[in-house]
């Protein structure tokens, strides 16, 4: 008889870690939390990009009602210069009725418009360091 084969052996198993295919990241690993609480170049750069987004839509409010009232003086004193010779028409009732009634819901919507992109601000900052 021949003698038989030594038996082979089996090479080791090794476990290999990582991050979950499932896109989720382990509990506890907030990367741009510590970067900011650290006061890393990244770290300033995240909040940076938050002030500037904030300061963007303040920008934008303030324009544009500047740019609604500020048109106002222009827009009431046009009928007076398109008929200087016609029937007179006093300015009064139509300044009060623009500056007393006109201008609030206007102003309501942009502060409304400035106060929901301002949370849409924080709420997009906050999954981003929160890491969701």
């Amino acid at each position: 008889m021949s003698p038989e084969p030594p038996p082979t052996r089996r090479p080791r198993r090794q476990t290999v870690t990582g991050v979950p295919r499932s896109g989720r990241r382990p509990p506890g690993h907030a990367p741009a939390r510590s970067e900011i609480s650290e006061q890393t170049t990244l770290g300033h750069t995240y909040v940076r990009s938050l002030m500037r987004s904030q300061l963007r839509a303040a920008l934008s409010a303030l324009a544009t009602l500047a740019l609604l009232v500020g048109s106002l003086p222009l827009l009431l004193t046009l009928p007076g210069a398109l008929a200087p010779d016609g029937p007179a028409l006093s300015p009064e009732p139509f300044v009060w009725a623009a500056l007393g009634v006109a201008v609030h819901p206007v102003m309501w919507l942009i502060a409304r418009w400035y106060v929901r992109r301002a949370e849409r601000n924080e709420r997009e900052f906050t999954g981003l360091v929160e890491g969701r």
